[in-house]
């Protein structure tokens, strides 16, 4: 299917002493780059290798992500991680929401390849109890209302769906719990930003996050004047200045 223009891929090679740095950026379940961009571009700016892949099923239609799967979300990612690898000395992952889920998983499975992490309303489970019905209903009902522009500053688009894909989301709670068993695989320095009101992932997430990863370099900041997608609210320059200022101390440490 055609690709919504807000939805494509974005590039960046690096220039500079910062271009021996790359970073590879997710977006979240029914997005797609455009919530990531602005953050892409200030990395890029400062001179980073940056890469935010269009993740399958995503910035065409909900329709179409009903067709896809988290190993195919998944596979885009680790495809781009091993070509930074390639390009790049060090790699650093940022994922938002799903997107925080994905880049987890990438690092319990490729450790020390990675050099650390930067986690924004990172999604790993849901306290919604109706989702105990989700094998069933993914099976009967193709969707349903979506939960999109949870975003406090008056004007901003994330470009997500109006529908939630249900059999697509019956896949995302199966990453959530391979990737909640495997937390304690990740030693990778962390960097996670928290919306203190969040309508889309609950505090619960966060909290298993930083309850079971292994690393000892763990920062939470909590971001108080924005919603779910926080890197196109209020806080982003919050967001963007610390996340600069993480990788730069973590790369200097490595």
């Amino acid at each position: 299917m055609p690709v919504q223009g807000h939805a494509e891929d974005y590039r960046s090679p690096g220039t500079g002493d910062n271009a021996a740095i790359g970073v590879l950026l997710s977006h979240g379940f029914t997005g797609s780059p455009k919530s990531m961009r602005p953050f892409a571009e200030h990395l890029a700016a400062d001179g980073y290798g940056v890469a935010v892949p269009r993740l399958p099923g995503h910035g065409t239609s909900w329709q179409e992500m009903n067709k896809t799967s988290w190993p195919d979300w998944y596979a885009v990612l680790d495809n781009e991680l091993e070509r930074l690898r390639k390009e790049h000395d060090q790699v650093f992952l940022a994922g938002l929401s799903m997107g925080g889920c994905l880049v987890l998983r990438l690092a319990e499975e490729h450790g020390t390849d990675i050099s650390g992490l930067v986690l924004i309303n990172p999604s790993v489970r849901t306290d919604d109890k109706r989702l105990v019905l989700l094998p069933v209903l993914s099976r009967l009902v193709p969707s349903f209302p979506g939960i999109s522009n949870d975003i406090k500053k008056p004007g901003m688009d994330e470009g997500a769906y109006d529908r939630m894909p249900l059999r697509a989301l019956q896949s995302l709670s199966q990453l959530w719990q391979l990737t909640r068993d495997d937390l304690a695989k990740v030693t990778q320095p962390v960097l996670m930003f928290r919306s203190t009101v969040d309508h889309v992932v609950e505090p619960s997430s966060g909290r298993t996050v930083l309850a079971s990863i292994s690393s000892r370099d763990v920062t939470e900041t909590l971001l108080e004047d924005s919603f779910h997608v926080a890197t196109l609210d209020n806080d982003a320059p919050r967001i963007f200045a610390d996340s600069t200022d993480f990788i730069r101390r973590v790369a200097a440490d490595a």
